[in-house]
């Protein structure tokens, strides 16, 4: 499914974050324990009455700030607007309506997007104050009162948010058919990688990075099977908004991942591994999709003896948490071994696909632990009693033990490399659920 995007805007301090926390249910601060994958988190699915939507929230909007940080802050509203497909407009109702709301509205009404008027910090119960009716000026309709400290409005805001937005576009069903996101910072390559896998010029191609401006779904079907390639959007560089732009192509390839069976993920051989690349990378294993690293540009690379296999050290030194993913060195331009990728492709998607019998799972388990025994803490030691696997893409297995606390980080670890040892799981994260003894017994899958 495509969800439908909805934009929260306003200038600084109207409480768009607060509401954005409110609506999405929690406060948003995103810590994950697997190194080098930190990042900021923009957005948020959230669900009403059954319908699915996609909130971003930005940062405040001065229109005539000379401020770098806060014109680089407008710059991003700006995008976010372009990417919606629905904007709440939140106010405040002690501010009144300010110079920086009306030119705000004026901005909303030329973007032809249909908006939602939020007054925010109405918070007190009963009759709406005489300042409410102030906001009618601003010409988008009636507004809405919103406490987003205690919640109230919210829902309204939804329902009318609802009526506006598209109904989420289905995805093609056919199950042969495997969706291949295409990421990667921008001017990697990626649009040249899809435009030679299709043998035409479907999308600009240019040296200024972020020429693509939206995710594009291009379908082909060959002697390896049916496809569909998602090449993500990046974003064209404004001034030196560099890094809004780079915050908005991460959400445009989170939003494609999330989409995907597959990613390809494009780094620039003439640069090596950045550290939005391993943003980017991040975003793939996290959700748990198959991963195929692409190193283009590989024919303006000088070589000699040992290049290749020293890159290759490098890019697993750089994405220690991905060393899974198979590496392919490839020139998009000369389309020197892209015809692999397809092999590769259905290798790694095959892989994010397996299941395993619970039988075999737990004889790799007993030998696993009787080779080395699982770790003890004060005189009580971890038992592992048994596993299964309970999902694929990616592979997720629950592991019933005696005290949870006590299955550390580093033996996890030592089961998941046994796993792949055996079984292989190339390409592909894997996920291990850990329940206490006595926990609710799972579903079979």
């Amino acid at each position: 499914m495509s969800k439908p995007i909805v934009a929260i805007v306003g200038r600084p301090n109207v409480g768009k974050s607060t509401f954005f926390n409110k609506i999405v249910g929690k406060r948003i601060a995103i810590v994950e324990d697997t190194p080098g994958v930190t990042r900021d988190r923009l957005y948020y699915e959230v669900e009403w009455c059954g319908r699915k939507m996609m909130f971003i929230d930005t940062g405040g909007i001065e229109p005539d700030t000379n401020d770098t940080i806060m014109t680089h802050i407008k710059a991003q509203a700006e995008i976010a607007i372009e990417s919606a497909d629905a904007i709440v407009f939140m106010t405040d109702i002690h501010a009144g309506v300010t110079a920086d709301d009306r030119e705000i509205a004026t901005m909303l009404r030329k973007c032809s997007k249909p908006v939602v008027l939020c007054v925010n910090k109405v918070d007190s119960i009963g009759a709406l104050p005489m300042e409410f009716y102030e906001f009618y000026e601003l010409g988008l309709g009636d507004p809405f009162a919103v406490s987003s400290v205690h919640g109230s409005g919210t829902g309204d805001i939804l329902e009318k948010l609802c009526e506006y937005l598209p109904e989420e576009i289905e995805e093609d069903d056919d199950e042969d058919k495997i969706k291949v996101a295409v990421i990667g910072r921008p001017n990697a390559g990626k649009s040249s990688l899809v435009n030679h896998i299709l043998g035409k010029e479907r999308m600009i191609v240019s040296n200024i990075a972020g020429t693509t401006r939206d995710a594009i779904d291009s379908d082909i079907e060959n002697e390896y099977g049916k496809y569909t390639f998602i090449d993500t959007a990046g974003i064209r560089k404004t001034g030196k908004i560099s890094d809004s732009i780079e915050k908005y192509s991460i959400l445009r390839a989170e939003m494609a991942v999330d989409r995907a069976d597959v990613c390809l993920i494009v780094i620039d051989a003439t640069e090596g591994v950045t550290a939005q690349d391993e943003r980017v990378a991040g975003i793939a294993h996290e959700s748990g999709k198959a991963c195929i690293i692409i190193i283009n540009k590989w024919d303006l690379v000088e070589k000699e003896t040992g290049t290749l296999e020293n890159y290759r050290k490098e890019v697993y030194a750089a994405l220690s948490y991905m060393t899974y993913a198979p590496i392919l060195f490839i020139s998009a331009k000369t389309g020197q071994r892209v015809e692999r990728i397809y092999e590769l492709i259905n290798y790694v998607n095959d892989q994010a696909s397996m299941r395993i019998s619970t039988g075999m799972l737990n004889d790799v388990l007993n030998e696993a632990t009787t080779r080395v025994q699982p770790p003890t803490d004060k005189g009580r030691r971890l038992k592992i009693y048994y596993m299964t696997q309970t999902g694929v893409k990616a592979p997720t297995f629950v592991l019933f033990v005696n005290d949870e606390e006590l299955f550390h980080f580093s033996y996890q670890r030592y089961i998941e490399n046994k796993l792949r040892e055996v079984f292989g799981f190339e390409g592909t994260p894997i996920k291990l659920v850990i329940r206490q003894k006595g926990d609710n017994d799972i579903e079979n899958p």
